[in-house]
């Protein structure tokens, strides 16, 4: 199979979908996740300008069965209808998990999977070379190397350059520790060439300077206009534009990610939780993350109309009770 079409896909802003549960049951709400799928298609997130990821970290991926993980993926190409590329999260701890995640990304007609080295285990270079092989041999999908590298092995240089001889390998999502010796820089000059590099590491000037093709950004869950006009920028090397909406707009809402990382553990809390302030449907994250909507809805408030985000609702009206009263 020619990969190009894959690897060509992987353009403008990554945007991880977050998993909408029922409540109080928090059974998957499929319905609410085809509504975002469609605002974010509406708010420009198309072929061209973005990609979406069903199932990843801020989609709740640990706490769903590889069943429910499946149905998200396909409800998620369905609403899309084409519109825009879909991936599939296919993190694992499991060979033979990964194998299934593919095959079912295949079925339900997801063009990538987003698999990333196993946890909790110390594997070898080789234990995750051949992990991903599993993956490739078992279906037609393009794969995106994520490098988790805070939650298991950083995935080094020398271990891309042997992903390379995997044919439908087509892309890196990008971060590296910060040692100050530039191997986030070094990454993406030696192989922007061969993959589609997605920055997951906020370094979106000096990346796109450098041939990433794509930025993962979260706040295109509740302005995903926002997103587009900051991929815009880049396109047109309007570089320094480009940064001054980053410290604008997403510096502040990774403040208040990490200080609410001192609560409680996950990804995708305070993407939901500043969705329901611009009247998006949403819930809360499955446990062991905690429901902290209530305690930072004020904060979420304040951030997102200093940011000058629209379609603000005040925290009285989304419901809850907000921490500053």
């Amino acid at each position: 199979m020619e990969w190009t079409r894959a690897q060509s896909s992987v353009r403008g802003c990554y945007v991880t979908i977050p998993t909408m549960f029922q409540e109080p049951d928090l059974e998957v709400d499929l319905a609410a996740i085809r509504r975002h799928v469609s605002f974010l298609v509406e708010g420009g997130i198309r072929t061209g300008t973005g990609l979406v990821l069903a199932g990843g970290a801020a989609g709740d991926f640990s706490t769903m069965t590889l069943e429910e993980r499946i149905r998200v993926a396909e409800a998620v190409v369905s609403e899309a209808d084409g519109r825009v590329p879909v991936v599939m999260g296919a993190q694992t701890t499991s060979t033979r998990d990964l194998v299934d995640l593919a095959i079912g990304a295949e079925k339900v007609g997801a063009e990538l999977i987003q698999v990333s080295p196993p946890y909790y285990f110390a594997h070898t270079e080789d234990d995750f070379f051949d992990y991903v092989m599993a993956a490739a041999d078992a279906a037609e999908v393009g794969i995106i190397i994520y490098n988790t590298h805070w939650t298991s092995y950083g995935v080094s240089t020398a271990m891309v350059e042997r992903l390379a001889t995997i044919p439908n390998v087509v892309g890196l999502k990008w971060s590296a520790p910060d040692s100050g010796f530039m191997e986030f820089e070094q990454a993406l000059s030696w192989f922007a060439d061969r993959f589609a590099v997605i920055d997951n590491q906020l370094r979106f000037t000096t990346s796109h300077m450098l041939g990433a093709s794509a930025i993962e950004v979260h706040v295109c869950n509740y302005w995903p206009q926002w997103g587009v006009q900051l991929w815009e920028l880049l396109e047109s090397g309007e570089y320094v534009a480009a940064q001054t909406e980053l410290v604008k707009v997403a510096m502040p809402f990774m403040a208040l990610w990490k200080e609410m990382e001192h609560h409680t553990g996950g990804d995708g809390y305070l993407d939901k939780l500043c969705m329901e302030l611009v009247g998006l449907g949403s819930s809360r994250c499955r446990p062991p993350t905690r429901d902290l909507r209530d305690q930072f809805r004020q904060r979420a408030y304040e951030m997102l109309l200093a940011t000058g985000v629209p379609r603000l609702s005040p925290p009285t009206e989304v419901g809850g009770v907000a921490a500053a009263e």
